[in-house]
């Protein structure tokens, strides 16, 4: 009040200076009704929230997360649960390439050297490409980020393709390596960026710097390996070189519900070893710690299951009364579902429990839950590291004389989703074929399968029943609007 009697009595003595100084208390009025997020009080005192970029703060960070999260994954069931869960949706069986150039006879020969290729693909010698893209995934996944190196060989090696993939944990990138270089370019956590900001090369250990095996022959120094030789897969949620592990966010609270856990059982197991304890010791017996000794006299140490233990002197016995543990169960389930939302999957896939969901609420969960399968297929597995496998193969078979060209265009399927009801699935692709907005490779490249080898395997399997005079009604050209036309009849008006 007093400020708005000041206002009118500078207003008709000073009117413009009477205007500035509504102005400005509005302003601030404006000023004071803005995100309660950005309040600072006794509330939010503790909260800490430092501007800085997401290099910096992988830079101090990255490495101490990638080891918690290892561990919890080695360690913590609901941990490792999760990390499989997500790299079973996201890669599967593994996601599949179909050569697209347009000439079939051109893509048949690649799709079967690719095919011969992936088998032996593995610079270690022990899985084949749809191996190395689970364990991609796996790292990507459990450590954040993790990279291929392309390895060529020399044609007496045996390859059809003289090219192998090595996969190289992210804990072999030199971390240590930062700052700018003379030619304008930086290096930013081992990764070497050049004056127009692209990626020019990785600086890599020659060994794990975690190895309990020491070398003398071979020093832990960094070399740089062009970019153009490296796949980084990592998810990216910044502008940032380099990932952190998707359960991030949920470090603490598997922690706090594993610290938890064993607290809980110890706590059980010990109201389990105690069964009663004799009080009641004579006053002339009684000292300040009175001892616990068991029926034979001797003192009592350590608790075991079944004890009765013997204050001394004591002529009563009371039994213990373990306490009740109501409510644990819905806690637990709590705290699962928060652990789930980190990794940002169904409480039921994280959990297996399915007591407390129908078939229309599963599916519900399962849509969404699909759809951030896709994203990181399409968005992250696909682009960052099969692209360029795909890539080093096709330009290395085609130096080795193996293809007519370097660049052959390329279709992926990744493997398909489980149907919760087959039957309903089956129909809405059988109506979207029909209705003209689905093809039927498209349909078949969905259930993970490459539509050229399944009509390639129909046609021969159609000309087989031919041959033997047989009619299924799998068979589509056997269809008309009057019914099924018997064998050796002449098809006409088909649907």
């Amino acid at each position: 009040m007093a400020g708005l009697w000041l206002d009118r009595a500078l207003g008709l003595v000073a009117p413009q200076a009477a205007l500035r100084r509504v102005l400005a208390r509005q302003s601030l009025d404006r000023l004071t009704r803005g995100y309660d997020g950005a309040a600072k009080g006794r509330r939010t005192d503790g909260w800490r929230a430092p501007g800085s970029s997401a290099d910096a703060e992988i830079a101090v960070a990255g490495a101490l997360l990638r080891d918690r999260m290892r561990d919890l994954v080695r360690n913590n069931p609901h941990a490792a649960k999760a990390v499989s869960v997500l790299v079973n949706n996201i890669v599967g069986s593994g996601i599949m390439p179909r050569a697209a150039s347009g000439d079939d006879r051109l893509d048949k020969a690649t799709d079967a050297l690719w095919q011969e290729w992936s088998e032996r693909c593995d610079a270690d010698g022990q899985l084949d490409f749809y191996g190395l893209q689970t364990l991609a995934c796996r790292q990507m996944v459990e450590a954040g980020e993790v990279l291929l190196r392309r390895r060529p060989r020399r044609a007496a090696d045996g390859l059809p393709v003289p090219l192998q993939i090595q996969l190289v944990e992210a804990d072999l990138l030199d971390a240590g390596r930062n700052g700018d270089l003379a030619d304008g370019g930086r290096i930013v956590q081992g990764i070497e960026f050049d004056p127009l900001g692209r990626r020019r090369a990785y600086w890599l250990y020659a060994l794990h710097p975690g190895d309990a095996m020491v070398s003398l022959r071979r020093r832990l120094d960094s070399a740089a390996v062009p970019a153009a030789e490296v796949a980084h897969i990592y998810e990216k949620q910044r502008a940032q070189v380099r990932g952190v592990p998707w359960g991030t966010p949920v470090m603490r609270a598997l922690r706090d519900l594993d610290d938890w856990t064993q607290a809980e059982l110890v706590r059980k197991k010990t109201e389990a070893c105690v069964v009663g304890i004799v009080l009641g010791a004579d006053e002339a017996e009684q000292g300040i710690a009175p001892s616990v000794v068991d029926a034979d006299g001797h003192r009592v140490e350590q608790f075991e299951p079944g004890l009765i233990a013997y204050a001394r002197g004591g002529k009563d016995i009371r039994f213990n009364q373990p306490a009740t543990t109501a409510g644990v169960a819905e806690w637990l389930r709590a705290q699962l579902h928060i652990v789930a939302a980190g990794f940002r999957m169904p409480y039921e896939l994280l959990t297996g429990d399915l007591s407390q969901v129908n078939y229309s609420s599963i599916r519900a969960g399962l849509v969404e839950f699909r759809r951030l399968i896709e994203a990181a297929q399409w968005q992250l597995v696909i682009p960052m590291l099969c692209q360029p496998v795909w890539d080093w193969f096709t330009t290395q078979a085609w130096a080795a004389g193996r293809l007519p060209r370097p660049d052959i265009p390329v279709e992926w399927s990744p493997p398909r989703f489980e149907a919760v009801d087959p039957l309903k699935d089956a129909m809405a692709d059988l109506l979207a074929m029909r209705s003209g907005t689905m093809t039927l490779a498209q349909a078949i490249s969905r259930q993970g399968h490459n539509p050229e080898a399944v009509l390639t395997e129909i046609a021969a399997m159609n000309a087989r029943l031919d041959a033997l005079g047989l009619v299924l009604d799998s068979d589509p050209r056997r269809v008309t609007k009057t019914g099924t036309i018997q064998a050796g009849e002449t098809v006409s008006n088909q649907d």
